[in-house]
């Protein structure tokens, strides 16, 4: 793959907490090159914290769930906003300085916890799923740049003749022109020699922030400079290889952070559940693991909403079924827009969808909350029963 130079210059942003950093195909690609480059005990000590959720597929999560109310202290956990004009040493010693939250302290906090034996395993899973996500996050140039226009998101650009915006074309908008699923995308861009691996995983995180500033400065000085708000493929192929650069140097720096954090294989962890989101706030709601430890509640499909975090068994008929790349998604109740609840398969789930659409199926789970709507996420086949 060519490399090419990221750009300097001075700027930085916040982001729109309500648009999806890279897109999920980008944050895919990241965990997918994360995976080719963890050790052995790096391996099995994500598989002790995720079990079958592979690093892909745990990417997106942070981005999930932070429209629910347990999790809406999270929202600016995934940017950072900076004065203009700063020089890496003062970049440095405000970013590091910074006490209202930001993904720089959030990432560091998720570590923190990883290796604290006096935290539960439930708050180990969460804190490597914010891991993976901020990673990913901080590579992405415009989640580090300017608070007076949300990160771009203000900035609005015609692409390939469609409205849209500065942040947008960055979030997936320059990805989705490649074509590539996630898995085609990271053999693409996963190229880097040893030396330039060693070199990434051994810059500070300051550095990698400070990588993304000079990045999104540059992009903000092309915009100004711009006599037309339409940009193609002219724009495209000027910029998919800092795209896939800033994947890349994710994905390999993400490694790293696991390569160090499991070091010895699957880490120490207290008893017992977690009703803390990040070690602060406490939520007042049980956690995953524990929810799952209760008796399951037998619940009428329309009032999942009443019963968040709560172990549930519902029985309904399935109006529709959809098939998304890592993930198929259930109707439950109703056909979509207006179905009560979602049902979620993924993984070894997945084939329990042929042959249910129509049919009434009964759903053990844990409900949350996605987008206004009740869900199941559903890993395990003998969740579902027809």
């Amino acid at each position: 793959m060519k490399k090419s130079h990221l750009f300097s210059v001075a700027a930085l942003l916040s982001v729109s907490i309500f648009l999806l950093s890279w897109g999920a195909t980008g944050h895919r690609t990241v965990g997918k090159i994360a995976e080719n480059h963890l050790t052995a005990n790096a391996q099995a000590g994500v598989m002790d914290l995720l079990g079958s959720e592979t690093l892909s597929q745990a990417s997106t999560w942070a981005d999930e769930v932070r429209g629910q109310e347990a999790y809406r202290q999270t929202a600016p956990w995934h940017y950072i906003n900076l004065p203009l004009g700063l020089s890496y040493a003062e970049f440095e010693k405000t970013v590091t300085g910074m006490t209202q939250p930001n993904v720089y302290n959030a990432l560091l906090e998720q570590e923190r916890l990883i290796a604290d034996p006096s935290v539960t395993k439930d708050k180990k899973t969460e804190a490597l799923k914010f891991i993976v996500h901020f990673v990913g996050d901080l590579h992405q140039p415009m989640h580090v740049s300017r608070e007076e226009d949300k990160g771009g998101n203000t900035i609005q650009l015609n692409y390939e003749g469609q409205g849209t915006n500065l942040h947008a074309v960055w979030d997936s908008k320059l990805i989705d022109h490649e074509g590539l699923d996630y898995e085609l995308l990271a053999h693409k861009v996963d190229q880097a020699i040893p030396a330039q691996i060693t070199q990434w995983q051994s810059d500070p995180v300051v550095k990698w922030l400070w990588e993304s500033y000079e990045a999104s400065s540059k992009l903000y000085s092309e915009v100004d400079a711009m006599k037309s708000r339409a940009i193609g493929q002219e724009y495209y192929e000027a910029h998919i290889d800092i795209i896939g650069q800033r994947l890349e140097q994710a994905g390999i720096r993400l490694a790293g952070v696991l390569n160090s954090l499991f070091k010895n294989g699957p880490v120490a962890a207290a008893p017992g559940g977690s009703a803390s989101v990040g070690g602060g706030m406490s939520l007042g709601a049980p956690g995953a693991g524990e929810a799952a430890e209760q008796p399951p509640v037998r619940i009428d499909v329309k009032d999942g909403a009443k019963h968040v975090n709560e172990n549930v068994i519902v029985t309904a008929k399935v109006y529709g079924i959809k098939a998304l790349e890592e993930l198929t998604l259930v109707n439950l109740g109703a056909a979509y827009p207006d179905q009560p609840m979602t049902v979620v398969l993924r993984g070894n789930a997945r084939p329990v969808a042929v042959g249910i659409d129509g049919k009434t199926i009964t759903v053990t789970g844990t409900v949350t909350m996605y987008k206004g709507k009740p869900e199941i996420m559903v890993n395990d086949p003998k969740m579902v029963t027809q």
